[in-house]
């Protein structure tokens, strides 16, 4: 748990996530600052990365306004390049997981002989990084702490997640959200191989909250030499959070109890910065300007922008 940076008036709840610290302001309004800190099979690793903040933020702040005709969203307001402030929702505890692609833990399920994905059926004859026929709903449980759980369709509405016809409209919201996400994508010469959404209520509406398509939560592929690649068995080379995955597994490390967690030199914390930089310039198609602002700089613009929201 992270100490507390600021204390605002009204606040009302702070919470600090793995990568974020969330303030509830009179008890529908949060403020969410994107820290450096990064994460990876649901911990928090031990050194900071420079402007991964800014990158997750900036980068969500331009999908949710990209995508705001889909669907209503949570932001109102980006006061700081790692600040956003918006509306409180009461979650689905469910992370929407669309993959266009088998990779990641899809392909790690498909790699030990299973078919079946969160009550998905994946098709018999895939290889690592191929398209599925069609962009596929793989549903996890979104865990307070510890690990997220796979789910099925039936499972969520079992286990009263969602009502039937709330699932229904996660589904549609999901899968145009992930098709926008692709068209963004390949504007720029990138695949969206598989990303995940969260949504929540304000009395009867669904929003869209938290990030979309950033690093954190998606995977991309690059476009050119992808075919020529899957043909010739090679890896893909794709811009995600994937290659700090890959490389704690190289170091022994997956998240489980009794595992340690790999020390992180200054060079491959400055590696991870430029490639979280790469993927922002990459998606957005604009040029990443660092901006290092201090406490009192954030502190002031946050102060500003909720006295303009009330």
């Amino acid at each position: 748990m992270e100490k507390q940076q600021f204390k605002f008036a009204g606040e009302t709840n702070f919470y600090s996530g793995k990568v974020r610290d969330v303030y509830t302001i009179n008890g529908d309004v949060l403020v969410m600052i994107a820290s450096n800190r990064i994460s990876a099979f649901d911990v928090i690793l031990p050194r900071p990365i420079p402007y991964k903040g800014q990158v997750l933020n900036q980068i969500a702040a331009y999908m949710l306004n990209a995508t705001k005709d889909i669907c209503s969203n949570w932001l109102m307001n980006v006061p700081a390049p790692n600040v956003s402030i918006g509306k409180k929702c009461i979650p689905f505890k469910i992370e929407m997981v669309v993959r266009g692609n088998l990779v990641g833990h899809a392909w790690r399920t498909y790699n030990s002989g299973k078919r079946i994905l969160c009550g998905v059926e994946m098709p018999g004859d895939l290889k690592e990084n191929d398209f599925f026929p069609s962009p596929v709903i793989t549903p996890s449980t979104k865990a307070a702490a510890g690990h997220d759980e796979d789910i099925s369709a039936n499972g969520i509405i079992e286990q009263g997640l969602a009502t039937e016809n709330e699932w229904g409209i996660l589904c549609d919201y999901a899968l145009k959200l992930f098709e926008r996400g692709k068209s963004i994508a390949a504007e720029h010469g990138l695949i969206l191989a598989d990303t995940k959404y969260e949504f929540g209520k304000i009395g009867d509406e669904i929003y869209l909250m938290d990030e979309v398509h950033t690093p954190d939560s998606s995977r991309y592929f690059y476009k050119d030499g992808f075919d020529e690649r899957q043909q010739t068995n090679e890896r893909q080379k794709q811009l995600s959070k994937e290659f700090v995955r890959e490389w704690l597994i190289a170091n022994n490390f997956m998240g489980k109890e009794g595992q340690t967690v790999p020390e992180m030199n200054e060079d491959w914390v400055d590696t991870i910065s430029k490639r979280y930089i790469e993927l922002y310039e990459t998606v957005i198609g604009r040029k990443f300007i660092p901006e290092e602002l201090g406490d009192e700089e954030i502190y002031s613009r946050i102060v500003t922008a909720l006295t303009t929201l009330q």
